[in-house]
């Protein structure tokens, strides 16, 4: 089997994968993932909203965009406390990693990023990886959550190039492509992917997949979400995926980033153990863990524990896959807050379906 990392995939060759038989599959996954990884170690994630609702964009999936009604009660970010109690109950119940997300659509300088450095350097000495996502963000803004001890950054491609405008049109997927560009000037790791289930066909999939594994060095985290339709938003009517749809993308997936960690994220309460086991066993290798992702339910912590002593699963101990990152502290901080005002751009093509359910709203 050819482990060798490459970033020149075509979507005709990530189709052929994808489309073989389920069994061909499963079996070459499988093996690649036994060569890269421990296939009986999961990294267990918990995602905390440190800030919720109120968003300005206008993506079609997302319950936490202001100009929806979707019933999401928004809040003001959280303090350092909260957040602090919060991670100490991850840890506690298995975690080894915490993302932090604010329904931001990209980050401003000020007063709420500050507190937002000082949660990280607060759980990076908890011996906890951190994760964010924050929305676009500048190499200057990268720079200073590397300083505070950022192990990873989440911003994920959503869907392919083509199929993101069907999804959203206040942002561009090259700005997507700029924030993650921004990460990679520091040492922090990247956790970008998508979501399978919005309307996509397999060759936008495809595309999607191609995007990421051409990106070099190919991510170090690829969350594969399955579209959770929450009423209200323009795609609350799209019927959910098959365990299929989701075993095929981890598989292929593992296939040609080999050395990814392939988590299952949004839509895994749908799942069956027994679905998430052959998830497992296609080389998923990583889930978030807590009764909300976000604003959607999830599997509480004992779940996840009675799923793993199941399967004969361990959870994977922080930092086994980079090392701790140091945390520097603000007023020894090298990189400063420049009250930077970015031009991340706002695409003018217009999505019906994006329209019509801002006009429910109204109404």
């Amino acid at each position: 089997m050819n482990n060798i990392i490459r970033h020149n995939w075509t979507k005709e060759e990530i189709i052929s994968i994808h489309s073989q038989p389920l069994m061909d599959l499963l079996h070459q996954a499988s093996t690649i993932h036994r060569e890269n990884h421990d296939p009986n170690v999961v990294q267990v994630s918990t995602l905390i909203s440190v800030k919720t609702g109120g968003c300005s964009e206008d993506c079609g999936y997302c319950p936490q965009a202001a100009r929806y009604n979707t019933g999401i009660n928004g809040n003001a970010l959280m303090s350092l406390n909260e957040v602090k109690t919060l991670a100490e109950g991850a840890k506690n119940s298995g975690s080894s990693r915490v993302c932090m997300g604010a329904a931001w659509r990209n980050v401003n300088d000020g007063d709420e990023f500050d507190q937002v450095l000082e949660m990280v350097r607060c759980i990076n000495l908890m011996d906890m990886e951190v994760c964010c996502t924050l929305g676009m963000l500048t190499e200057n803004q990268a720079k200073r959550l590397a300083e505070a001890g950022l192990y990873a950054y989440n911003h994920n491609l959503d869907s392919s190039k083509d199929y993101y405008k069907e999804v959203i049109s206040t942002r561009s997927f090259d700005d997507r492509l700029k924030t993650i560009e921004n990460v990679r000037k520091t040492n922090v790791t990247v956790c970008s992917g998508g979501i399978i289930g919005m309307g996509e066909t397999i060759e936008d999939r495809a595309g999607m997949l191609v995007a990421l594994s051409t990106l070099n060095p190919q991510p170090e985290s690829v969350p594969i979400n399955a579209l959770v339709a929450v009423e209200g938003t323009p795609l609350e009517d799209q019927s959910p995926i098959k365990i299929w749809d989701m075993v095929r993308m981890v598989a292929t997936t593992r296939i040609i980033m080999p050395h990814t960690q392939v988590r299952l994220s949004a839509g895994r309460k749908q799942m069956s153990q027994e679905g998430q086991a052959m998830c497992f066993y296609a080389g998923a290798n990583s889930i978030f863990s807590g009764e909300k992702l976000l604003t959607t339910d999830n599997f509480a912590p004992d779940d996840d524990i009675e799923m793993f002593n199941q399967l004969g699963l361990k959870p994977q101990k922080p930092f086994v896959k980079h090392p701790k990152p140091n945390s520097v502290l603000m007023e020894e901080s090298q990189f400063k807050d420049m009250n930077e005002k970015p031009k991340w751009s706002r695409p003018k093509h217009i999505i019906e379906r994006n329209k019509l359910a801002q006009a429910k709203t109204r109404n």
